[in-house]
């Protein structure tokens, strides 16, 4: 046993040298074939580029990690399961659930060199359907993500005037019930906020749902289209335009948070607001939906399964210490939601306070926290104009960073694996695929395109990509090993990881996952409540959706064992075991017998 695996690592060690010399540079050969020396020059066909700092791939991963669901998914969710009790089931999970996760895609990504498509040619071939499936659930989310920074485009646009416009009940689109005295209102009224929203940027009234969404909202429209101009010209040039853009992307909100924490707690009422968010509810810690809850936000909010982190440490140097990245981007992230905590329950105490009500009966779930409770509170607020602006730039910019990953992992996937007909023309490329997934975006900047963005949301990529990380899980730890994973990490970084990870990668991650995918499975209609009922069929468009993606992975299995030869078994052996990459594919190889010393080719 003791010399089968000297012979394994020595053969696994070889083939990541060689992986490693491929992302790296090239190598000469002097070979003595029949009496003459040859000189044979090895070099990629497309040397792969790496960050050019390494602050910037911190930002990146940073950026991609923080996204508009820190500044209203978690603030939500902790006041909803226990205030400050929370805390105790989220780092738990943190720990054994999402950290392992996390690191796992860094270290996968930095040793392989490549991206979510090729690089189970070198782990399980038989579970490339995964990359297809990652592939298909960035252009869902793409379809509605930008069109919700789409929606902060044109509240910034709006904020450009003396008088915020969802101040005052005086406006076109405004109706009997609106009521601008916030002691004034009654349980039938609405506020400014809430029909500048529903009646103006959207005009959702309009519609009949997505039986009827109606014409295109050409403001809108626009709106998302300027987001994917950005977008393309912060993806073309691949990490050294991403690497520029992540700057003020990743740093930004930071900036407006911290400035809107102290504009926060200077408010009247806003020390109850952050009582109400910390004040522990330890019997809640007894009910499975709090560590339910706990799972399921520390996983979409570092995000792995998506190809993202993959891609963006692929770009890094061999010898990148990839444990202390995850560690401090990590942590990074969720002190970011707990900050944003902050932010957020001070400005919810101070509506409480003027509204006279308490502070449960002010909060909204999801886009209507930043959207209509957030934008009234500012509207009251002395120099209301410049708070609304920094607000709208800080959504805008944590949405862009986040939309760079997921698209930039779709495209790193595909030009990794076409690096001939993709690679090498990645600009038009890129502009051939945003052009694309704006055009399927339009949809959403109908009247009606709101129920489309959050079904979209939910059968997307909100249930598929729990699964395709637990298969990824799998593949990784079971089918690849943690053993040789290990092997690889310490190949990087000098030191095997210790017997916490390896645990948690063989045994507690994949059941974290699979219990959140059965949840999901089993409260998906819960994701969709609300004052709208959808229509059946479109919950059959939804799951329709979900089984698209994840039926990749048990069609590539079916498509490779019909490929593969050799009987049944010697075709499962093959299809499970990394593939040796072949001399030509691996290096460019010229042996030139006419010279004596060689070129390079």
């Amino acid at each position: 046993m003791a010399s089968e695996q000297v012979a394994e690592d020595q053969e696994e060690g070889g083939q990541q040298q060689q992986q490693q010399q491929q992302g790296d540079g090239y190598q000469q050969q002097a070979l003595q074939l029949q009496g003459k020396v040859v000189t044979v020059a090895l070099t990629p066909s497309h040397p792969r580029e790496t960050w050019g700092k390494k602050v910037e791939f911190l930002l990146a991963v940073i950026g991609f990690a923080v996204d508009l669901g820190n500044v209203w998914r978690f603030p939500y969710i902790c006041y909803q399961n226990g205030g400050g009790a929370f805390l105790i089931p989220y780092c738990i999970m943190l720990v054994f659930g999402g950290l392992p996760l996390f690191y796992m895609e860094l270290a996968l990504g930095q040793f392989h060199r490549c991206g979510c498509l090729t690089i189970w040619k070198r782990i399980c071939p038989a579970l490339k359907g995964i990359g297809y499936a990652i592939c298909l659930m960035d252009i869902y989310m793409g379809m509605y993500y930008n069109t919700i920074i789409g929606w902060a485009v044109y509240y910034l646009l709006a904020s450009f005037t003396y008088e915020l416009p969802w101040t005052t009940c005086g406006n076109p689109w405004n109706t009997n019930d609106c009521a601008q005295n916030m002691s004034a209102r009654s349980n039938k009224s609405t506020s400014p906020a809430k029909e500048f929203f529903e009646l103006r940027v959207l005009q959702q009234d309009k519609s009949d749902g997505l039986d009827r969404m109606g014409p295109i909202r050409w403001q809108l429209a626009l709106c998302v289209l300027a987001v994917f101009i950005l977008v393309y010209f912060a993806l073309w040039k691949g990490v050294r335009s991403a690497g520029k853009a992540v700057w003020v992307t990743a740093l930004a909100p930071y900036v407006v948070l911290f400035i809107l924490l102290v504009r926060g707690v200077t408010l009247p009422g806003a020390s109850n607001g952050i009582y109400y968010y910390l004040t522990p509810q330890w019997q809640k810690l007894l009910t499975s939906k709090v560590w339910i809850d706990a799972a399921s936000q520390i996983f979409f909010s570092l995000g792995p399964g998506f190809g993202t982190l993959l891609a963006l440490s692929s770009y890094n140097k061999f010898n990148n210490n990839c444990y202390r990245d995850a560690i401090v981007t990590s942590s990074i992230n969720c002190l970011t939601s707990f900050l944003a905590g902050f932010v957020i329950f001070s400005v919810l105490g101070y509506m409480a306070f003027k509204l006279d009500k308490p502070i449960h009966e002010v909060g909204l779930e999801g886009p209507g926290l930043v959207f209509i409770v957030y934008p009234e509170a500012i509207a009251t607020m002395s120099g209301s104009v410049f708070w609304s602006i920094i607000f709208f730039l800080m959504l805008i910019t944590l949405g862009l960073d986040s939309t760079f990953g997921g698209l930039e992992a779709m495209i790193t996937a595909l030009c990794d694996e076409y690096p001939r007909e993709l690679g090498r023309h990645r600009e038009i490329f890129v502009a051939v695929l945003l052009v694309l997934i704006y055009i399927c975006a339009l949809p959403t900047t109908t009247q009606g395109g709101v129920y489309l963005v959050n079904l979209l949301n939910v059968y997307g990529p909100g249930i598929s990509i729990l699964f395709v990380v637990f298969v990824e899980a799998v593949g990784v730890c079971w089918f690849y090993g943690v053993n040789r994973f290990s092997r690889d990490i310490e190949k990087m970084i000098g030191h095997r990881p210790g017997i916490f990870w390896r645990v948690t990668w063989t045994i507690i991650s994949p059941i974290f996952l699979l219990v959140i995918f059965i949840v999901s499975l089993t409260g998906y209609e819960q994701m969709l409540e609300g004052a709208y009922k959808y229509p059946p069929w479109s919950i059959v468009v939804g799951w329709i959706l979900t089984a698209s993606s994840l039926l990749c992975i048990p069609i590539y299995i079916v498509f490779k064992l019909i490929v593969t030869p050799g009987n049944i078994i010697q075709r499962v052996t093959k299809i499970i075991k990394p593939e040796e990459l072949s001399e030509e594919s691996r290096l460019n190889v010229r042996v030139n017998s006419s010279y004596g010393t060689g070129t390079h080719v």
